[in-house]
């Protein structure tokens, strides 16, 4: 079994796309994973087939992922290597990237020499925003290839320019036909009438690919293309159904080390079992006393999880209080207070 090895940041992140709603801040959160990235890349980019989930993790370079690369004419290249000169556009709308990034071209990289791959991750919550995704995909690919380059000049060398992946991710308002596909653009030569072809890496810049989702249950068999794919996409883009913990685990392994496996049980037991009573049966009035108090406990300590397990993931104090209110119908000052309470609690004396 192909699996990457999980770890608390990861988990972090699936504890948050518990019960999204939708293509949100929490799903970007999500995919800026290691461990979800090598499993998209691994089905998607030519390049990364027949190597293992852990190898492409590897390609990634991480300190180059970002949701804050911006897109449009002029900009784009002023985050890639800061030239003020490139700021001509002013009066356009600026366009980000969700996830920008890049990995290592294992095809044309050597031992002295390393060329990357520059990908782009767009998680769309429809398929149809009112135009085509795949035009918008294609200036997106355009942009990535076109700041490669600084200024253009006489002397510009177009041969440093590397191939660009991007990649979206749609979720809802995909036709019946269309539901769990993938569907791969790229430039290819459809007509030589000249006995030398021109080696492929010399034009093949741009791939773009558009996985589509569709209802919250996907039923495709193992033996379907792309079915790992479609299968893995189907667990985290979309609320956390029975058994997650379990069939995630055929990705990505938690079981590494005793503080990973008491994080994976305080998800699929205590955290879930109190959201889950917390929000669809709440806490009725009149209900016998020691009911009532073992149920006020632990929601207590659901929300010392919540508070503890955000802490930890350096997630800022104002989306914390957001979620205990949202999560457990809090008032503001409440949630406050209970902040107050458990960061006190983990503060070294």
């Amino acid at each position: 079994m192909d699996q990457v090895k999980g770890n608390m940041e990861m988990l972090g992140s699936m504890q948050l796309t518990k019960d999204m709603a939708g293509m949100d801040a929490e799903s970007k959160e999500l995919l800026r994973n290691k461990e979800v990235l090598a499993v998209i890349l691994q089905e998607v980019v030519a390049e990364y087939k027949g190597y293992s989930r852990e190898e492409v993790m590897e390609f990634i370079e991480p300190d180059t992922v970002t949701d804050e690369k911006e897109v449009s004419p002029g900009r784009t290249n002023s985050k890639v290597v800061g030239d003020s000169a490139e700021f001509a556009a002013l009066n356009e709308k600026v366009s980000y990237f969700d996830l920008a990034f890049r990995a290592r071209n294992p095809d044309l990289s050597t031992e002295t020499m390393r060329v990357s791959l520059h990908v782009d991750v767009e998680a769309q919550k429809t398929y149809r925003p009112g135009y085509p995704v795949e035009k918008r995909g294609i200036y997106y690919l355009a942009r990535r290839l076109s700041a490669q380059l600084s200024l253009l000049t006489e002397t510009t060398d177009y041969d440093q320019l590397e191939k660009c992946y991007s990649i979206w991710i749609c979720r809802e308002d995909i036709p019946q036909k269309m539901k769990y596909s993938v569907s791969v653009y790229e430039i290819t030569n459809t007509e030589e009438t000249s006995p030398c072809r021109i080696p492929k890496a010399t034009y093949d810049l741009m791939t773009l690919v558009v996985i589509k989702l569709g209802d919250a249950v996907y039923n495709g068999k193992e033996e379907d293309e792309h079915y790992e794919l479609l299968h893995f996409l189907s667990m985290i883009m979309y609320p956390h159904k029975e058994g997650f913990v379990e069939q995630v685990s055929r990705y990505i392994d938690f079981s590494g080390n005793q503080d990973l496996q008491k994080e994976v049980q305080r998800m699929s037991g205590l955290g879930e079992s109190i959201y889950k009573e917390g929000k669809e049966k709440g806490w009725e009035e009149g209900k016998e006393e020691g009911k009532a108090e073992g149920k006020e406990e632990g929601r207590e300590e659901g929300i010392q999880a919540l508070i503890l397990d955000n802490l930890e993931e350096k997630i800022p104090m104002e989306k914390i209080l957001a979620k205990l209110q949202k999560r457990f119908h809090l008032t503001k000052e409440k949630a406050e207070a209970y902040y107050q309470k458990y960061t006190q609690e983990e503060t070294p004396v």
